[in-house]
């Protein structure tokens, strides 16, 4: 029966943690939605910037390093 206990208290204790977590959760406003959006979508902007001029920058060193021909 121990070993019965020590497999399912853990899972016992990950519900209850679950459940406190659901109920503390809200669903955000218009206002902190619209502001997560936007900073996320700057993400995206910056990332892909940053993408493109690693890109910009390593398709020519990758041509005088492999030669063009």
């Amino acid at each position: 029966m121990d070993s019965l206990d020590s497999v399912v208290d853990p899972l016992r204790d990950f519900a209850k943690d679950s459940v406190r977590l659901v109920k503390r959760c809200h669903k955000p406003d218009r206002k902190e939605f619209t502001k997560v959006a936007f900073r996320t979508a700057i993400g995206f902007v910056v990332m892909g910037f940053v993408g493109f001029f690693v890109k910009l920058i390593f398709i020519p060193i990758n041509n005088i390093i492999v030669g063009s021909g």
